[in-house]
């Protein structure tokens, strides 16, 4: 009796080796079909698109320092301005026109209060309102100026 006992252990050795032989290829066969597959697909998508331009560069404009009496007259304040804008042209008609651009901001400097000025709120509030000064045209008839962000160089109030 243990020879029909080792005789039908052995048999089913011989069926599960080829069977999990079969699985293994099975399994690395649809392991290499997704692989590839994966691998075509992007291939496929960006042979026909071209690569994104790279981003401009940044247009920066730098103003001399300011150092304005503020609406009340016991405080100074003592200012850097780094203009960023949206293009070349924009840069050589704040250059040609440079006078009545500081003109504007000394205007609008001098009309600030100096409490409103020391707190974080304040100054985003002034950097906006920069934005608006210098967005109307310096000359009828040509475009408005786009600032795209003001950026302090320098920011001392006394």
């Amino acid at each position: 009796m243990t020879d029909t006992v080792t005789k039908g252990k052995g048999s089913k050795r011989k069926i599960w080796i080829p069977l999990l032989v079969l699985i293994t290829l099975a399994a690395c066969a649809v392991a290499g079909y997704s692989y590839w597959r994966m691998q075509q697909a992007p291939a496929g998508n960006t042979a026909h698109a071209e690569p994104p331009p790279p981003p401009p560069a940044p247009v920066f404009f730098p103003l001399d320092t300011f150092t304005v009496n503020l609406g009340n007259a016991d405080r100074v304040l003592y200012i850097g301005i780094t203009l960023r804008l949206k293009d070349e042209e924009t840069r050589q008609r704040i250059s040609d026109f440079l006078p009545e651009v500081r003109s504007r901001l000394l205007m609008l400097l001098s009309r600030q209060d100096a409490n409103v000025l020391a707190t974080d709120e304040g100054k985003q509030k002034l950097m906006e309102a920069i934005k608006q000064t210098l967005a109307p045209p310096l000359v009828p008839g040509q475009p408005q100026q786009v600032v795209t962000d003001v950026l302090y160089t320098a920011f001392i109030l006394r």
